[in-house]
């Protein structure tokens, strides 16, 4: 019998936690099923049940690929970029809408409201680490109020649709300014 490849075994994961991430976002988690994440997928439920013991399984992995555009620096036209590209993402991936149903999972979810704060803990370390002229105090509380923006802003995306970045950017020039 000819044995499975490692890299067969990460496409088959990474085809369940795409299928998951697109039904997430049009249907949230409450109204996904495993048995529609099988027919999403286009796998077997063995094999779902072979790299994920439920859904809250898969929700954390799809976290955990999260990855942030961060810009090397901060500045009005850095900030309008990724304002730019988050708003990208949710008008070609739906990814404004699957981070709100993480958010609400993770409001009645523990474990996966661990995940979503390291997340957001990192997230504004790294945008404290782009204020080095900025004291300490002062760049956590600029990171501080940059990750709430831009949460808002992606929150905006998710129940409004495609929303114009510019006062949103202008708000975080503004923070970053202050």
């Amino acid at each position: 019998m000819p044995r499975v490849t490692q890299a067969h075994l990460d496409a088959r994961r990474q085809q369940i936690i795409d299928a998951a991430r697109a039904r997430f976002a049009t249907h949230g988690f409450a109204r996904t099923s495993m048995t529609d994440l099988v027919a999403a997928s286009g796998l077997s439920t063995g094999a779902i049940y072979r790299y994920f013991k439920g859904k809250d399984q898969i929700v954390a992995a799809i976290c955990e690929q999260a990855s942030q555009a961060l810009p090397t620096e901060l500045t009005a036209r850095s900030a309008h970029d990724f304002l730019e590209h988050v708003r990208t993402l949710a008008r070609e991936e739906d990814h404004a809408r699957l981070v709100a149903q993480i958010y609400a999972e993770a409001a009645v979810s523990p474990s996966l409201a661990a995940l979503v704060r390291r997340q957001l803990d990192d997230l504004r370390t790294a945008v404290a680490a782009l204020l080095p002229e900025h004291e300490p105090a002062d760049a956590n509380r600029i990171a501080e109020a940059f990750v709430a923006l831009c949460d808002g802003y992606n929150q905006q995306l998710a129940v409004r649709g495609d929303v114009d970045p510019a006062p949103f950017a202008a708000a975080l020039v503004a923070i970053i300014e202050s």
